[in-house]
Parts: C-alpha cells; sequence; structure tokens
C-alpha cells in the first residue's frame, strides 16, 4: 500500500521550482495560479533567494504549488492514503479530492498571509530537538514556556515559542538530546501565538463545499483518518494554533498497512523521518523531474497491494 505524503515549511530552498516548469503545461498552470492568488510562483520557485522564500505568505503557497505540480507530473495515482505535514495537509487535502487544486492555493495563500501577521505580533520561532525521550523532553520545553509544535517521531521534536524561549532552551537542553537546530521559519507555528490566524481561516472557508476524501486522510491533529470532507477543512483550520503529532500519523501508516511512502516535491524531510520510524517501508522522494521514473515504479509495486 501506498501513501502519498507532502512536506512542510522549511523543506523550500531557492530554486526548487525551476526544473519543474519545463515539464509540459507546468508553467502554465503555475502562471494560472499564480493570477488566482495575486503572488508570482513562478518568481519566487525560481528566483527568490533564502530569505526572500522564507516568508511565511510566500512559502507556504510555494510549498503547496509545487507539491501539486510534482504529483500532477506523476500521470494517474491511486495511493491508499495520503497525509501532508503541516502546511503539507493543503496539498494532501487537494490530493485527496477534497479540494480543487485552486481553491487548495486560495486558502494557503490566506492562511500564509494570516500567519505572517500573527507572527509579526510578538518576535518568535522553532527549533528542532534530535535525539532523547518525550517524555523528558515535552515537560522540559513546557518549563520554558515552550510549546511541542511538532512531534515528528523519529526521535525529533520541534520546539516553538519566543526567541528568549528558544534562547532558554539552546542554553539548557533536556536530557538526551544531541542538538537543537533553529528552523528556517518566521513564526511560532501551531502554538497559541497562531491564534488569530484561526479566526482568518474560519471565516475564509466558509463558503467552501469540500468532498469527501477519495483516499484515507490521515490528519496531523491525532494521526486519525478523517471521513467527510467538511471535517477535513475544519482540522486545516484549526490547525495552524495546534501541533503537529507526525508520529501518530506514521503509527497510522503503520497500521494501514503501508509499504511504500512517496514524498512530493521539495521532498526529502518526510522520507528522513519515515526511513527511521518506519524500517522496512520503501521511501522515496520527488526533489526534480529526474526521480519521476523511479517514482512511478514504486507506484505501479505498491499502490495497488
Amino acid at each position: 500500500m501506498l501513501v502519498l505524503v507532502a512536506p512542510g515549511q522549511g523543506a523550500q530552498t531557492p530554486g526548487f521550482l525551476t526544473p519543474w516548469l519545463d515539464l509540459p503545461g507546468a508553467a502554465d498552470r503555475v502562471a494560472a495560479w499564480s493570477d488566482a492568488i495575486g503572488l508570482d510562483l513562478a518568481h519566487f520557485g525560481t528566483q527568490g533567494d533564502a530569505d526572500a522564500i522564507r516568508d511565511t505568505a510566500v512559502a507556504q503557497p510555494l510549498l503547496v504549488a509545487a507539491g501539486l505540480l510534482s504529483a500532477s507530473a506523476l500521470g494517474d495515482v491511486a495511493p491508499g492514503a495520503v497525509a501532508g505535514h503541516s502546511v503539507g495537509e493543503i496539498t494532501a487535502a487537494a490530493l485527496a479530492g477534497v479540494l480543487d487544486d485552486t481553491t487548495a492555493l486560495t486558502l494557503v495563500r490566506k492562511r500564509g498571509l494570516a500567519m505572517a501577521e500573527a507572527a509579526a505580533v510578538t518576535e518568535t520561532g522553532m527549533a528542532a530537538l534530535l535525539g532523547g525521550d518525550p517524555a523528558v523532553t515535552i515537560p522540559h520545553l513546557e518549563k520554558l514556556g515552550l510549546t511541542p509544535a511538532n512531534v515528528n517521531g523519529a526521535g525529533q521534536i520541534v520546539a516553538a515559542g519566543t526567541l528568549e524561549e528558544l534562547a532558554a532552551l539552546d542554553a539548557d537542553k533536556p536530557e538526551g538530546v544531541r542538538r537543537v537546530v533553529a528552523l528556517k521559519v518566521a513564526g511560532a507555528f501551531h502554538t497559541r501565538h497562531m491564534a488569530p490566524a484561526v479566526g482568518v481561516l474560519e471565516e475564509a472557508v466558509a463558503e467552501f463545499s469540500p468532498a469527501d476524501p477519495t483516499v484515507a486522510y490521515v490528519s496531523n491533529k491525532d494521526g486519525r483518518t478523517v471521513a467527510t470532507g467538511t471535517e477535513v477543512v475544519a482540522r486545516l483550520v484549526g490547525q495552524v494554533a495546534n501541533p503537529v503529532r507526525w508520529d501518530l500519523c506514521m503509527e497510522t501508516f503503520e497500521e494501514l498497512g503501508v509499504t511504500a511512502l512517496l514524498e512530493v516535491c521539495p521532498g526529502g524531510t518526510l522520507t528522513g523521518l519515515a526511513k527511521r520510524a518506519l524500517p522496512g517501508v520503501q521511501t522515496l522522494a520527488l526533489k526534480t523531474p529526474d526521480d519521476l521514473d523511479a517514482a512511478r515504479a514504486l507506484i505501479a509495486e505498491h499502490a495497488s497491494a
């Protein structure tokens, strides 16, 4: 059984969209999406430097566009399940048929703007903790006033909070944590600091008519599969101020009998976690169109299983 997954913010790198725009019809699709959301995705995806694409309002639509573009390049895919990490959940919702591509891009544009505005209120950030025991790490973070915003499994937790709280963490690491690595994001996502963005998104989705997922949709909130489009969209809204439980998503993949995990562009982060947490599951990350043939072979072997 194949699961198709989409990465979250921080996976982007300068120029990563460039080779994908050479595929037939890709430039026209990206241009149409850009017109629909008022953001030049091709420019940022090919010419934007690291600082430009770190901007939350730019990074999030860019990631969803890249994910959808790379998935469409695979042709007809019949995964057994889909999931996305943080903003990747919007990509996953489109891949599951809950939202059409333009609606997904419109939503993520509003999400990025709302989260950027919320992040501007207080100087905040996120840092990945590598190693350690969650039973020790999580209480330690809470003692420092930080939120375990991403519980990713495979020995990785991401802390989020004010810059002062993150500085305190750097000086006082939890027992067993090997390293604390600052992430290339512009705010404390999935924490109370993002609460203002929730109200903006509630208004944005009020007129949506989401379809029910055509495949199993695994939610970041608790790792459970969600059966209705209405519930998927409600979770997308609340997700911005609640922790990501990717560890629970991977537990569900195991329960579902997943045998292969394919990560859409810009792939790498989630396949890395899966290699450590899901031994025996084949993984492949779509980084450039050169990966498409291997991805199609993986799909042929596992999608119908």
